[in-house]
């Protein structure tokens, strides 16, 4: 047999259904063989004893360099998928964000010039569908058969959002050319009233931007988006689910038989409206939307995760400085980018405290990280599972290492962590795209520009 690129041996080879003790052959990007003891001639070997082989994190909700509120999101396609890859991400699905007068097409070129040359792991594109004349609606057609297969609409945020009819057609297109669509919901109205009458009253900390944005205004939303998915019998995705209210709505529909599928982030499993009220306007930090909740909502949510309620874990991955920008908003909570950054912890996280603590099985920490996002979005079997055939985007990951979580560890570029402090036990140690070592024990080995814009199939509904 001809010699193999790479050669991983001893490891625990773990799926979203099976785990298995295990060695895998790697060559020209895919994965070639899987075997216990393969004796190979190989260019490299790896011993992965003692540790987890899984296959590459999937994260399908980041803003690399996205203009929000009067600035642009501080991580580029460089630093963003350098940090993704240290954390374990092989693959990402950032949103093009179509601006005033723009056609999807040019949207997405837009976006394809801030990747080129930068992105260290592959990629893929959202739409998000802000400017939906006629034209644009039917445009969709001719983007899902270039492999843009999702698009995004905002049912809050002047300039961004768009009406229910808009939202209906939208559905039916995607449904008719099989196509998805994911859905940012809150009701613009309430927290329009809310944010006005905060205002007035002289109330401009951060805190009230979580006031602002209540959990009615998300539950609200998403029933209703989920209703119009109804009607028009259109499968639909709610990003960022943060709530029982929103969660309950979800739970409803898919007992009743539809294709409602919803991610949360490690934010709301993990932090709560408390942040807001830290000191010395500290509480910018974890401005986002939606907003942290209460504590009760943790629970919920694992508990989400666990039933198979909520199918992805993604980091909605928006970062901006805390100095010179979330300060951009000190006199006014609603001048304050929102965003947080999180795409580099988003696994050790998730293992830690959903695993390690008992709240998920291995097999579901997979599932919601790599797998569920891989098939929802299109990218599987090449992505999101270790199979023969499948691209060789594969984790070695220790579920003994334990690390103090610092921005001095990070790869991020960004002057914060909202996870300054957490103490996880579990951590991706060496990261494989495309049958190439990018990260290895804390040293970069990839190189700018190899990763490649992915084409995504029509989404599995699961």
């Amino acid at each position: 047999m001809s010699e193999v690129d790479l050669l991983i041996t001893g490891g625990m080879i773990v799926t979203a259904c099976d785990s298995y003790p295990g060695d895998l052959a790697i060559k020209d990007g895919k994965i070639m063989m899987i075997g216990q003891h393969l004796n190979l001639p190989a260019k490299k070997t790896m011993s992965a004893d003692g540790k987890y082989v899984l296959p590459g994190g999937v994260d399908v909700h980041t803003h690399l360099e996205m203009p929000f509120g009067g600035t642009v999101s501080s991580d580029d396609f460089a630093s963003g998928t350098i940090a993704a890859a240290f954390g374990g991400t092989t693959t990402i699905v950032d949103f093009a964000i179509q601006g005033k007068g723009q056609t999807l097409a040019e949207a997405a070129d837009i976006w394809h010039r801030k990747a080129e040359g930068k992105a260290v792991i592959d990629y893929g594109l959202h739409l998000a569908v802000t400017d939906a004349t006629e034209d644009v609606l039917t445009e969709m057609a001719s983007m899902i058969a270039q492999g843009y297969t999702s698009y995004k609409l905002f049912m809050t945020y002047d300039g961004l959002r768009v009406n229910d009819d808009v939202f209906l057609k939208a559905l039916l297109q995607a449904k008719d050319h099989g196509g998805l669509i994911s859905v940012h919901a809150e009701n613009y109205y309430i927290i329009d009233y809310l944010v006005k009458e905060f205002l007035a009253e002289g109330k401009n900390e951060p805190k009230y931007h979580a006031l602002s944005r209540p959990p009615l205004a998300e539950g609200e939303a998403t029933g209703r988006a989920i209703k119009l998915a109804k009607l028009v019998e259109a499968p639909l995705y709610i990003v960022h689910l943060s709530c029982q209210e929103a969660l309950d709505e979800v739970i409803r529909a898919r007992e009743a038989g539809f294709p409602i599928m919803a991610e949360t982030c490690p934010q709301y499993l993990l932090l709560s409206e408390d942040n807001y009220n830290e000191p010395d306007f500290q509480g910018a930090k974890y401005v986002m939307s939606p907003p942290l909740r209460p504590k009760e909502n943790q629970a919920v949510l694992w508990n989400g995760l666990a039933q198979g309620e909520i199918l992805t874990v993604a980091t909605d991955h928006c970062p901006f400085n805390f100095v010179g920008q979330k300060d951009m908003g000190r006199d006014f909570f609603g001048r304050i980018p929102n965003g947080a950054p999180g795409i580099e912890m988003r696994l050790a996280l998730l293992y830690s405290f959903g695993v390690g603590q008992g709240r998920m099985s291995l097999q579901q920490f997979v599932a919601t990280t790599s797998t569920n996002p891989a098939k929802i979005f299109g990218l599987y079997p090449e992505k999101g599972t270790i199979a023969v055939g499948s691209d060789a985007d594969v984790v070695i990951f220790d579920p003994n290492l334990e690390r103090n979580i610092n921005k001095g560890i990070l790869h991020e570029n960004v002057d914060y962590t909202p996870y300054e402090g957490f103490l996880v036990k579990g951590f991706p140690v060496t990261t494989v795209a495309k049958g190439k070592i990018i990260t290895d024990h804390g040293q970069f080995l990839g190189q700018l520009g190899n990763g490649s814009f992915v084409k995504r199939k029509s989404p599995m509904l699961l």
